[in-house]
């Protein structure tokens, strides 16, 4: 038990420390995760903090449905996703960066998935579609935006009436998100809040769009 127990207390320690040093170096400019160390974002931690199978559980996909995966890295979400939503569904993976989207790509030829589109951009620049998503997803990318309000209200309006957007943050990411700021900045873009799961160390919450009369 020690000797399984050993590696994982290293691997928490490294993220630690790479992550103190990130989130201080992010006060003076924004820093996504840079391709090599994508490491961080899949890891025996990080996996038992924030399953990526139970992620996409909580986002009640159907066979047919569309998901937005905004900040989607080498696909740990996306790939799930579209095997949930099948053929006739589709994941629109959205990344800023092309050498993560290289990565997502790889991934997708060797587990044979065909149905996701990925898209280089970054949320808030208005190269999303409106109105066409039943789900958005974001896993510790919404600290990693400059303009968070932009790119929620961008957010809300690429969904569907009744869309659900899911939110998930765990510690110790450097761009870290409390729930309170979450539920601040999704009310603020008029959002309301469906579920919550997790605990302090790492949740998801779940919002929901509600129809108004000037929606899209």
């Amino acid at each position: 038990m020690k000797k399984q127990f050993k590696p994982l207390v290293i691997i928490v320690g490294i993220i630690a420390g790479i992550s103190l040093w990130w989130r201080y170096a992010a006060r003076r400019r924004s820093l996504p995760c840079p391709p090599w160390l994508d490491w961080m974002l899949e890891n025996r931690y990080v996996e038992t903090v924030a399953n990526s199978q139970a992620i996409v559980e909580r986002l009640h996909l159907q066979p047919g449905m569309s998901v937005l995966d905004v900040g989607c890295g080498p696909g740990r979400v996306a790939i799930p996703a579209a095997k949930h939503v099948g053929p006739d569904g589709i994941v629109v993976a959205l990344d800023m960066q092309a050498d993560m989207l290289q990565r997502l790509r790889k991934r997708m030829t060797e587990t044979g998935v065909t149905n996701i589109h990925p898209l280089h951009a970054g949320i808030g620049e208005g190269k999303v579609e409106i109105g066409v998503f039943d789900r958005a997803v974001l896993v510790t990318v919404l600290g990693e935006i400059p303009d968070r309000e932009a790119a929620l209200a961008e957010i809300y309006q690429t969904l569907k009436p009744g869309g659900l957007l899911s939110v998930t943050e765990f510690i110790p990411d450097p761009h870290y998100q409390s729930r309170e700021t979450v539920r601040r900045l999704a009310a603020a873009a008029d959002f309301r809040e469906q579920a919550s799961f997790g605990n302090w160390l790492a949740f998801t919450l779940n919002f929901t769009k509600f129809a108004k009369p000037d929606d899209t």
